[in-house]
């Protein structure tokens, strides 16, 4: 944690003056409830009809000091807040923030005031392992949490994974660990955000909607460093030259792990073995996770907790009783021989490739849903073995069709229920259907979480 600052920045509390809050998505809410709390008014808007919140969205109406806008932004009355407070669904490119920006207005995440808060109550001495990187965060950070707490240490999750951290300020809760799952867009804006422990698990082009390159993406990504110190630990994947080249020249200690060669965390694969400081923790058929993707997240995990105090035969116990995640290589069922799998979470190329390349089994491919940018053309090598047919869908559908389109079988679907049916049709006992999209779910559901759902509610209505 940080030294101990104002919860609110001092500037924030000018008279007759607002702080503007964008987005009521949870993160939004929360840090709305925290600066009224703070006695701070608040001007909260959200640009949709519908805020993603809902009832929670609603409730804030009837908070003293709070005026709440949906289906616009005032943008002068944000251009005159003393401070705006951006939830983690607004890009940074964002018009709202571009007018907050050129009025000189403060920016900052949700994230960080609520590590401002946290750090606030400085009698806990509650510490912070930071997650991030392209996919595999929310794996990790579950796994982290997971491990530390079947230690027997009080931790709990929060950030992008689900909980605002300014919801866990605000609680009468006591934790001696945080794992906490950012993402760019949080980090962009929290310049006090300094966790003790960070881990970057991968980088791979992502979010090209909204940025404008790569580069770009990954200057925010390097911003976990932004507070480093002498005594912050980073765990950084050593088969990722991007990810050993973004911290450089970081102050703080390195520590590394590998699928593919001897480090401090490693995978041996000829011994079928994850090793953590020469020592084995578990064989791979201990560790119930699919995929080479979640070995690597779970030998980030367990390096991370290692360097919080975690002996060895707890990382290893705490590795073999985890479970995975839903909408992430999850098997939701097996019906007539073929093998359900929800990879819903999988919203880039990179995690659908790992996906991809998870399985043991001829397979169709559901892909498809709001286009992020790249293109699918890296896929088709990868599919030509084992994909029996990819099912195209939703907004991406066309562009799916035109990169993979002669290269393998495949189909275009309409609604999500026509593309279930169409993989039904096509998958043979011993086949598995892979819904692993490689894209955002916001052209036909409000998030992954309700594609997931859905997919599973149709695999367990047959």
């Amino acid at each position: 944690m940080i030294a101990s600052l104002p919860v609110i920045p001092n500037t924030w509390r000018r008279a007759g003056s607002a702080v503007a809050v964008i987005g009521l998505g949870k993160s939004g809410v929360a840090v709305t409830r925290l600066l009224a709390r703070e006695g701070v008014r608040v001007y909260a808007s959200d640009a949709s009809d519908h805020p993603y919140a809902g009832a929670a969205a609603d409730a804030l109406k009837g908070v003293p000091g709070v005026e709440v806008e949906y289906g616009r932004h005032d943008l002068n009355k944000i251009r005159h807040a003393t401070g705006v407070v951006v939830s983690p669904g607004v890009p940074p490119d964002a018009p709202v923030l571009a007018a907050a920006r050129h009025a000189g207005v403060e920016i900052v995440s949700e994230l960080d005031i609520g590590f401002r808060a946290l750090a606030a109550r400085s009698g806990e001495g509650t510490r912070s392992i930071a997650i991030t990187g392209t996919n595999g965060k929310t794996t990790t950070t579950a796994l982290v949490a997971h491990l530390l707490s079947a230690a027997g240490l009080r931790a709990t999750t929060a950030g992008n994974i689900g909980r605002p951290l300014t919801d866990l300020a605000m609680a009468d809760e006591q934790y001696q660990w945080l794992s906490l799952e950012v993402s760019s867009f949080q980090l962009h804006d929290s310049p006090n955000f300094a966790p003790e422990i960070g881990v970057l698990t991968n980088l791979a082009p992502d979010h090209l909607d909204r940025y404008p390159s790569a580069d770009a993406y990954y200057a925010d990504k390097r911003l976990l460093f932004r507070n480093a110190s002498d005594d912050d630990v980073w765990v950084l994947n050593a088969d990722d030259q991007l990810v050993l080249q973004l911290a450089q020249g970081v102050a703080g200690r390195r520590t590394l792990f590998s699928l593919l060669k001897s480090s401090e965390a490693w995978y041996d694969s000829a011994q079928s073995t994850l090793r953590l400081r020469g020592e084995q923790l578990l064989t791979r058929d201990e560790l119930h996770l699919l995929g080479d993707h979640n070995i690597a997240n779970a030998l980030a995990a367990a390096l991370a907790v290692h360097e919080a105090g975690v002996p060895l035969a707890l990382i290893a116990a705490g590795l073999r009783s985890f479970r995975p995640l839903p909408h992430r290589l999850e098997p939701v069922g097996e019906v007539g021989g073929v093998l359900w799998i929800n990879d819903s979470k999988a919203t880039n190329i990179a995690a659908t490739t790992v996906a991809v390349l998870a399985m043991e089994r001829p397979f169709v491919l559901l892909l498809g849903g709001r286009h992020k940018g790249e293109p699918y053309t890296s896929l088709a090598p990868l599919l030509a073995e084992r994909c029996r047919l990819v099912i195209a869908y939703g907004e991406a559908g066309p562009l799916v069709e035109k990169d993979l389109g002669g290269k393998l079988p495949l189909e275009r679907g309409t609604t999500f229920e026509d593309v279930f049916e169409r993989a039904r049709r096509a998958a043979r006992p011993g086949d598995a259907v892979l819904l692993s999209p490689a894209c955002s779910s916001y052209d036909m559901f409000k998030n992954y979480e309700e594609r997931g759902a859905t997919f599973r509610r149709l695999v367990e209505a047959q």
